[in-house]
C-alpha cells in the first residue's frame, strides 16, 4: 500500500461532501438563476432575464447602495481603529493580556447575540436615550435606529464593535513580527516616535492590511444576521443589504430565480476580492 493512500482515504468523505454540499449547491444556485423559478425551482432555461429584472429593480438598488455605505465605513473604521489599538497595545503597556482579552471578547460572540444586544442599547424607548432621560438630561435624544437615513450607522457602529478586536489582533501580530533592526537604526538616526511609524513599520504592514480588507470585505458582503437582529432591514428598507435582498425574495417573495441571481452577483464580487488575494499568496509560498 502506498504511504500516501491511507491520508487521500480518510479525506475522501470530507472532499466529496464539500464537493457536493458547497460547490454543487453554488452550481444549482447558478442553474436556478437562469430559469423561471418562484416558490419552488423550475428547471426551464430562460436566459439572463432574472439578471436584467434584478438590476432593475428599486429593492437591489436601495440594497447595494446600502452595502456601499456600510462597507467603505465599516472596512475603514475597523482598520484604523484595530491599528491604533494594535500600536498603543505594542507600546507594553501593564495588563497587556487583559487589555487583549478585552478587545478580542465580541469576536467570540454570535453576531444575533451582538445585534440583539445593540438594538437593546440603540432602542430609544428602553435603551441609552430612556437612561440618560432618566437620569436627568432630558434633551438627550439618540433615535438612530428608528430613523431611515441614520439606521444604517447603527449597523456600522455594531459592526465595528464586533470586528475591531479582530483587526487589532492581526496588526498586533504583524508589530511583533517587524525587524526591530531597521527601528533601532532609526532611533539611533534620531527619527521620532511618530516617524517610526508611519516611514518604518506601517510600511512593512502591507500584507497584513491586504488580509484585514479582504476579510472585513468579505463579512460586510455576506453580512445578515447582524441586520436581521438589529434592524430586520427596516426601517422600511433602509437598512437592506444583497444578502437581506436575497433572503427576502427566495424565502418571503417566492421569486427564487431573482433570489438565486442576487446570491451569484454577491459571489461573484467575493470572488474578485478573495481570488486575488488567494493567487498572490501561493506566487509568494511559491517563490519562498
Amino acid at each position: 500500500m502506498k504511504a500516501g493512500f491511507l491520508p487521500k482515504l480518510l479525506l475522501s468523505p470530507s472532499a466529496f461532501l464539500v464537493l457536493i454540499c458547497v460547490y454543487g449547491y453554488i452550481m444549482f444556485t447558478v442553474y436556478l438563476s437562469f430559469t423561471t423559478s418562484t416558490m419552488l425551482p423550475a428547471y426551464d432555461l430562460v436566459g439572463p432575464a432574472s439578471y436584467q429584472r434584478l438590476v432593475g429593480m428599486y429593492n437591489w438598488q436601495v440594497s447595494v447602495a446600502n452595502l456601499a455605505i456600510f462597507a467603505v465605513l465599516f472596512i475603514g473604521i475597523a482598520g484604523t481603529l484595530g491599528l491604533t489599538l494594535a500600536i498603543l497595545i505594542d507600546q507594553k503597556i501593564r495588563a497587556e493580556n487583559a487589555f487583549r482579552s478585552i478587545f478580542l471578547y465580541p469576536m467570540a460572540l454570535s453576531l444575533i447575540v451582538t445585534g440583539t444586544a445593540w438594538k437593546w442599547l440603540l432602542d430609544p424607548g428602553v435603551g441609552l436615550e430612556h437612561s440618560l432621560r432618566s437620569l436627568g438630561w432630558e434633551s438627550f435624544r439618540f433615535g438612530w435606529i428608528k430613523t431611515s437615513e441614520l439606521a444604517i450607522y447603527c449597523v456600522v457602529i455594531a459592526a465595528v464593535w464586533q470586528t475591531t478586536g479582530f483587526v487589532m489582533a492581526m496588526f498586533l501580530a504583524g508589530l511583533r513580527g517587524i525587524d526591530s533592526e531597521q527601528v533601532n537604526a532609526a532611533r539611533v538616526d534620531g527619527a521620532r516616535a511618530s516617524q517610526i511609524y508611519r516611514r518604518v513599520i506601517i510600511p512593512q504592514l502591507g500584507p497584513i492590511v491586504v488580509s484585514a480588507f479582504v476579510i472585513l470585505a468579505h463579512m460586510a458582503i455576506k453580512s445578515y444576521d447582524l441586520v436581521v437582529a438589529l434592524t430586520n432591514g427596516g426601517p422600511g428598507r433602509s437598512t437592506w443589504l444583497p444578502s437581506v435582498f436575497m433572503y427576502q425574495y427566495t424565502f418571503t417573495r417566492n421569486e427564487m430565480a431573482i433570489g438565486a441571481a442576487s446570491s451569484v452577483l454577491m459571489l461573484l464580487v467575493i470572488g474578485a476580492i478573495v481570488l486575488p488575494y488567494g493567487l498572490r499568496e501561493m506566487r509568494a509560498a511559491r517563490d519562498a
